[in-house]
């Protein structure tokens, strides 16, 4: 569909910005264009995105709000009418007596539109349709629903349940569009969202992806360089420039490609050291080590991976000479369990790149010391990826994981900040986020990765890749490995994926790309 896009995993590097960019962005549009032009645009790319999206639909429904996103539906309705469907408003609220809502309100009065109010009607509403458009709520939202608004949405969920798609305007009513996360119990959970002018944080993290469902783009013919304002993060793809890399020459070896060392696998939790492992060397690295911790460094578990024979059995490796711990990438945590507080401290005084992950952070987060050397390691010249999922994350920051959910964004940015490092906050929308750096949010993967020992693929898939790109900077090698591990749940099916066959579909992938 000319001049709407769909935003997927697909993408490259997109821009993503919140209200007050969002809001100037739309008065620098509305300067540059006759009175309600805009609205009629995004009124047009809505109607026309429904069609697409339910070609023989007969009935549509708008629920339409007070402000210019009830205003945006409005105009829908009135095209939907001229493209022969039976498109009907359904008017939650007062509309301001001026503006450009009450100019869509009239035409399409005008145009023999079906217009009724949600109040008069109460509980009798006969909805029953093919597609609902809500056009309730906007990017002003700050709170929770209440009164009419609320009770609409429950409508449109009930709708919903019997069989209708949902159509949002601009963002799910409900949702905060810089968190993404709802302002109350009450929030619009959509088939399909069209966003315009810009994309929006809240629509790509935490609870945002399951209200928004599949996200199109409309620009409304202002063009992708006529913002000045930053973005407030980076919606990154499978062509982001972070995912380009070269070839191997014909003349390099595997001493070319960098050695990872996995410290991790305690007894009873040796099986994520050799997930990681494996991720490891899928990934590139030259040469694999697994220093599997037990009591007092004592053997945890099989000294061979039976499948993978070329992975390394290494105890003690942590021990050894400073030269060569200094020439490795290490991935240090996955099933560390308490033994993993032994080598920390050494670890972070010598590794120059080095992946924590699991139980390494959760010993940092109850240690002053090991926090205070994470930190100092950018000093040093060292770059640290910490690999927190949502539990661990709080407990670095001393808050809880409802604080880090309700505000992604802003904990990766604190932790990156605290600690000097790249920072990997796992989940829905992973946020990924270094000092002084734009934050980015990924747009692949799903929920099929909801599997136990995916992380620990992921925190060795990342130590292979910086192995054998020593060079390239942390940030960018963590955004490559957390957009390529999300890449082969796409698309989204049934049931979860193993983390050892994520390991295989992450091998192909990168032998086909």
């Amino acid at each position: 569909m000319s001049g709407i896009e769909r935003i997927d995993g697909a993408i490259g590097r997109l821009p993503l910005h919140g209200v007050v960019a969002t809001r100037a962005l739309e008065t620098a549009a509305l300067a540059g264009v006759p009175g309600y032009a805009l609205m009629a645009r995004a009124g047009d790319a809505v109607a026309r995105l429904a069609v697409a999206l339910v070609p023989h639909c007969r009935r549509v429904v708008v629920f339409a709000g007070p402000g210019n996103n009830g205003g945006d539906g409005i105009e829908a309705a009135m095209r939907l009418r001229r493209f022969g469907k039976r498109a009907e408003v359904v008017l939650v609220g007062n509309l301001s007596q001026a503006g450009d809502a009450v100019t869509a309100l009239a035409r399409a009065r005008a145009a023999g539109v079906d217009i009724r109010s949600f109040e008069a009607e109460g509980e009798r509403g006969d909805d029953v349709c093919d597609l609902v458009i809500d056009a309730l709520l906007g990017i002003g939202a700050s709170r929770a629903p209440e009164g009419t608004l609320a009770v609409a949405i429950e409508r449109i969920a009930t709708l919903a349940a019997s069989g209708a798609r949902v159509l949002a305007i601009d963002l799910p009513s409900g949702l905060d569009a810089e968190r993404g996360q709802p302002f109350g119990s009450r929030c619009v959970v959509a088939t399909d969202t069209l966003t315009m002018l810009t994309l929006k944080p809240g629509l790509f993290t935490a609870a945002g992806r399951d209200h928004a469902g599949r996200v199109w783009l409309a620009r409304l013919g202002v063009g992708k360089g006529n913002s000045s304002a930053p973005p407030d993060a980076w919606l990154v793809g499978r062509a982001d420039p972070s995912c380009s890399a070269s070839a191997r020459r014909h003349a390099q070896h595997k001493g070319s490609f960098g050695d990872v060392a996995v410290v991790g696998g305690a007894a009873g939790m040796s099986g994520a050291g050799w997930l990681a492992a494996r991720a490891a060397h899928a990934a590139g690295a030259g040469r694999v080590f697994v220093d599997s911790l037990g009591d007092d460094g004592a053997l945890s578990s099989a000294a061979l991976d039976p499948l993978h024979p070329e992975l390394m059995f290494r105890p003690g490796w942590w021990r050894s000479a400073e030269e060569a711990i200094a020439d490795a990438t290490v991935v240090c945590g996955c099933g560390g369990g308490d033994a993993v507080r032994s080598a920390l401290p050494r670890l972070l005084s010598i590794v120059p790149r080095l992946v924590v992950d699991a139980d390494a952070l959760n010993a940092i987060a109850i240690d002053t010391a090991l926090a205070a050397q994470t930190t100092a390691r950018a000093a040093r010249g060292f770059a640290t990826v910490l690999t927190p999922h949502p539990l661990e994350a709080a407990r670095l920051l001393g808050s809880t994981t409802g604080e880090v959910q309700g505000d992604r964004l802003r904990a990766a940015r604190g932790l990156a900040e605290r600690f000097r490092a790249v920072v990997v906050v796992k989940g829905s929308g992973t946020v990924l986020a270094a000092p002084a750096e734009v934050p980015r949010i990924n747009a692949t993967g799903n929920a099929a990765l909801a599997s136990a020992g995916t992380g620990d693929v992921l925190a060795g898939w990342i130590g292979g890749r910086w192995a054998s790109s020593p060079g390239a900077s942390a940030i960018d090698i963590a955004t490559r490995a957390v957009i390529e591990h999300g890449a082969p749940a796409e698309p989204e099916g049934a049931g979860a994926i193993r983390a050892g066959d994520l390991i295989e579909a992450l091998y192909r992938r990168s032998r086909s790309a």
